[in-house]
């Protein structure tokens, strides 16, 4: 049987394009050698797509030529330059290992949708809408899922510290991680912390803090046959969980460890699959997704936020919850391959 021909896109102009690089290291550990024929499409800080030979942390230094996806169907895959003349090389499927702006938010699976080629993952209104924080509790909540309070603002906009009870976060609305991110405690907080967020989006979102547990459910498949792995935990010491902030995140956080399986009661973590998998199809998820979710005392859920290309690389939460449920990452990347091969959009 032929090998599958995957492109794998990694890197982006978004503030996650090193951790991008990583989870496409982790990928590319992990891809069947006698399955797959993979091609790495590293793109640039700056933009420029390069064909390489792996995705190593030094990958731009190595023997790169340009490539770029073709939105021609009858291509079907990319166009490399090599040497002054143009060739052709066909693709099955597109694994985008991109997070945050311009990866995770719509953009790529444009390309994609363009080029013909089955992708790994949600299509380009499921990847918009969970990027959106506001658009996401708008549709989850007219679903019946609980949402925190929340309002809408933009960077030039007068709020009134003085309307809002504290505490609050203040995030982009449309941005990966917890990039722009502040925790308001104060009335004399909130512009600074809007300032902040308003550097990574000019739509800014402001809600009330929820009292819980941050939980998370690994979510993988397409409606109606969900697969959860086990859900996790994050641990505090003190603050408040601030991802890929860190300057070596894979020896572990200052603030927070992860707990999988999570240290709760088997009611709640029943009920957070439950709702992780209603979260995902109220949104419209194809492929995988990460739900994020509080716990509160008295035992419901409130959802946090969702990522729709969760990080992959070995120390990230995603594959953490699918090894848990006994799924290891091979595992995973099959299943997600075949789904886009096998899925109709």
């Amino acid at each position: 049987m032929p090998k599958v021909k995957i492109g794998v896109l990694f890197g982006g102009v978004s503030e996650e394009h090193p951790v991008s690089v990583k989870s496409a290291r982790e990928v590319a550990r992990h891809l069947d050698p006698e399955k797959y024929e993979p091609y790495y499409v590293g793109i640039t800080r700056d933009g420029l797509w390069k064909l390489c030979d792996d995705p190593s942390s030094n990958w731009e230094d190595g023997d790169c030529r340009a490539a770029v996806l073709s939105p021609d169907r009858s291509v079907h895959g990319l166009l490399v330059l090599d040497q002054g003349r143009c060739e052709t090389i066909r693709l099955d499927v597109v694994l985008p290992v991109l997070h945050g702006k311009l990866g995770e938010d719509g953009a790529v699976q444009g390309l994609l949708e363009l080029s013909g080629i089955p992708y790994v993952g949600c299509d380009i209104a499921g990847s918009a809408l969970c990027m959106d924080k506001a658009l996401a509790y708008t549709v989850v909540e007219a679903a019946g899922i609980a949402t925190p309070p929340f309002r809408i603002v933009a960077a030039e906009d007068k709020v009134d510290p003085d309307e809002l009870t504290y505490p609050v976060f203040v995030k982009p609305a449309r941005s990966g991680s917890s990039f722009g991110v502040s925790k308001v405690s104060h009335p004399d907080e909130l512009a600074e912390a809007i300032e902040t967020a308003a550097r990574y989006d000019v739509k800014v979102l402001i809600e009330e803090a929820v009292v819980g547990s941050e939980v998370g459910c690994a979510v993988l498949g397409n409606d109606p046959e969900l697969i959860t792995g086990e859900v996790d935990r994050i641990a505090l010491s003190h603050g408040f969980f601030r991802i890929h902030q860190e300057d070596a995140p894979e020896t572990g956080s200052e603030n927070s460890t992860f707990v999988v399986p999570a240290d709760i009661s088997p009611e709640s973590r029943a009920l957070v699959q439950e709702t992780a998998k209603a979260v995902y199809r109220a949104l419209g998820c194809r492929g995988l997704a990460r739900v994020d979710l509080f716990l509160k005392e008295d035992g419901t859920v409130v959802l946090n936020e969702v990522n729709t290309l969760p990080g992959m690389t070995s120390y990230s939460r995603y594959p953490r919850m699918m090894a848990a449920a006994g799924r290891s990452m091979a595992d995973v990347l099959d299943r997600l391959v075949t789904l886009a091969l096998t899925g109709d959009r």
